[in-house]
């Protein structure tokens, strides 16, 4: 009997644990997590003359918890755009309300709110119970789902479009008719840590990956876009079909069906008007960019996006992982620019062209780490926007073109600072473990999310060295792709690339606000030698470099690891570098002896890269007498 199946019997002699399981238990790789599945079916029935529709929804829901579930949640988010809200409120009463919403809710006349209203709902075809608290459907099960099962629930709803007020809505201040993000009723996530039933407050989502099938009947004038493979082109036209190909519009009661598929996403969005422009191109690889935007509105632009669009989604591809879908879309609409899987909505009457494009890619960059690699967004929101933000820059410094080799691939090398600085510097840092929708003020859940959630990548630059960092982030897409992963999940890709140990990473940068200070405290003459005091003034530690230039223009690069990387990163450049012993993080000082009379150093420069988020640079610095420095 060999080892695994002696292990397996004696599983199943001690806990009653089947030999397969066990040999699922001693095989299981660390990064296979379970995921709940969904498979939406929808019809829907829009009337543009009232902006409601009427929906059909068969969800079929497997369980694939260890779990028996006797409760389920939907989200209902159009709820939220009604006088009273919970986002109303908040909006209302946060110091600094977006001015998006401000308190435009609260003025809402009946024909302008929102609404999702559930007529009917079953169970494998039983009635079950359920009640609409605000943007939650809280629903009770007669009977358990159990672990494995895949149950069936039948929906029937109505539905009125709200005003554009926030992501979602109608007649937006660009004209654009509808802008349908969070449509319809939506099942909560439910994970390792429980169900996930966040009211919607304004701020990120978190959903199940499944297939959709979606059949939407709308005014025959109307062109739609958005998630999902159009699978009728030829009934629909529009410039869906391909050159060549005969449209015969299959019109019944002044409406066409569009019928959409969308494997393996969590969410699906779409837009639509009757005076979209449709363009599209098609990549080497295959892939299909479509692009929507309104006749008449900054058509020069627009005109110029799609090839520009071409050339960043090379470079992601090459940079961020490969991209799993057949077809991105881009779709004027929406408040300003906001992520879906496959699509986004963006504004684009009166941009200039970089506005454009750099809106146009954040936006598809979420398709990397809101689309596909799907972390709970709305706890782990700068795992989204922050990565985004990261790679964006790094992409816009590509198109530009305007700096050669490695400086201008890594121009993103200190992405996100501006924003997280002044926020540290003003005292109004919260960890960036605080949930999205429980920040003090929106302006430090921006600096939060966005810039030092970009820092976090940026700066794990000069932690591992850019190569590496740059092979962590593709091994991270890779390990974790579709499974919802968690920042310690994250930090694990990172450790295996680089075989440090960074568990201290995320333990300062996210779970606290400590920052990172260092400065050059003295440097005298030692004989024919320099010895140089370095001081760690603020509570987060780093491994440093310290550059030290010499009048004859040569340079060293002397290097101390924190002794709890066990590790060091490798040389970053071909200058000299003399790597010290570990510096413990519990030591305030450090001395470093420079082999050269002080008589020869023209400068000390700590960390002259700039890729560490210092929060005070200006004692990083030490100049010889009489040497002029450059700020």
């Amino acid at each position: 009997m060999n080892l695994l199946k002696s292990v397996s019997m004696l599983f199943v002699f001690l806990f009653g644990l089947s030999p397969v399981f066990s040999q699922e238990l001693a095989t299981r790789k660390d990064n296979e997590r379970w995921q709940q599945r969904v498979n939406y079916y929808m019809e829907i029935d829009m009337d543009v003359n009232t902006n409601r529709y009427q929906g059909k929804q068969k969800l079929e829901y497997t369980n694939n918890s260890p779990d028996e579930l006797n409760r389920v949640f939907y989200h209902l988010y159009f709820n939220a755009f009604q006088p009273g809200s919970m986002m109303d409120v908040r909006s209302r009463t946060i110091p600094d309300p977006s001015a998006k919403i401000s308190d435009r809710i609260s003025k809402l006349s009946p024909e302008e709110i929102g609404y999702q209203k559930v007529q009917s709902l079953t169970m494998n075809g039983k009635a079950v119970k359920y009640e609409t608290v605000g943007t939650i459907l809280e629903v009770e099960l007669n009977e358990p789902i159990k672990s494995g099962e895949t149950v069936t629930f039948d929906m029937v709803w109505e539905a009125q479009v709200p005003i554009q007020i926030r992501r979602n809505g109608r007649d937006s201040q660009e004209g654009i008719r509808y802008s349908m993000a969070q449509w319809f009723p939506k099942m909560s996530e439910y994970d390792y840590q429980g169900w996930h039933a966040n009211p919607y407050i304004g701020r990120e989502f978190y959903g199940v990956w499944g297939d959709y099938e979606i059949k939407l009947s709308i005014d025959k004038d109307y062109v739609v876009g958005g998630t999902g493979y159009l699978q009728n082109p030829l009934e629909i036209g529009h410039g869906y079909e391909d050159d060549g190909q005969t449209v015969n519009q299959k019109v019944e009661n002044g409406k066409l069906t569009w019928h959409f598929v969308a494997p393996n996403v969590h969410d699906f969005m779409w837009a639509a008007d009757p005076d979209y422009v449709h363009e599209k191109r098609v990549m080497d690889n295959g892939m299909v960019l479509h692009f929507f935007h309104q006749d008449g509105q900054n058509d020069e632009n627009w005109a110029q996006l799609p090839d520009m669009t071409v050339r960043a989604f090379e470079y992601a591809n090459a940079n961020f992982g490969q991209y799993p879908y057949e077809q991105f879309t881009v779709i004027q609409g929406g408040d300003g620019g906001m992520e879906y899987p496959m699509s986004t909505l963006i504004t684009g009457a009166r941009r200039s062209m970089n506005s454009l494009l750099g809106v146009t890619i954040h936006e598809f960059m979420h398709d990397w780490y809101h689309g596909v690699l799907g972390s709970n967004e709305s706890l782990h929101p700068w795992m989204d926007e922050g990565f985004t933000s990261y790679a964006s820059a790094r992409i816009g410094a590509h198109l530009r073109g305007n700096m050669p080799g490695k400086e201008l691939e890594n121009l993103g090398s200190r992405a996100g600072q501006g924003s997280y600085l002044n926020m540290a510097s003003r005292g109004l840092e919260e960890p960036m473990s605080t949930h999205s929708d429980h920040f003090d003020l929106n302006a430090v859940y921006g600096a939060s999310a966005y810039g030092k959630g970009a820092v976090w990548m940026s700066q794990m630059g000069y932690v591992l060295g850019e190569e590496t960092r740059d092979k962590a982030l593709l091994q991270y897409f890779e390990d974790w792709k579709f499974k919802h992963p968690n920042p310690n999940d994250l930090i694990r890709s990172f450790e295996k690339v680089s075989g440090l140990e960074l568990d201290w990473y995320n333990e300062y940068f996210v779970f606290s606000t400590k920052q990172i200070d260092y400065g050059v405290k003295e440097v005298i003459k030692d004989g024919n030698n320099t010895k140089v005091t370095l001081e760690k003034l603020k509570q987060m530690p780093m491994p440093i470099d310290v550059v030290v230039t010499f009048k004859d223009g040569t340079k060293e690069v002397h290097y101390m690891a924190l002794r709890m990387m066990r590790g060091e990163k490798p040389a970053e450049t071909d200058d000299k570098r003399i790597v010290h012993p570990d510096w413990p993080w519990t030591h305030p000082n450090y001395e470093v002896m420079i082999n050269r009379p002080i008589e020869e150093i023209a400068s000390i420069v700590i960390d002259p890269s700039g890729r560490m988020a210092d929060t005070n640079r200006d004692n990083n610095t030490w100049t010889a007498p009489g040497i002029e420095t450059k700020k």
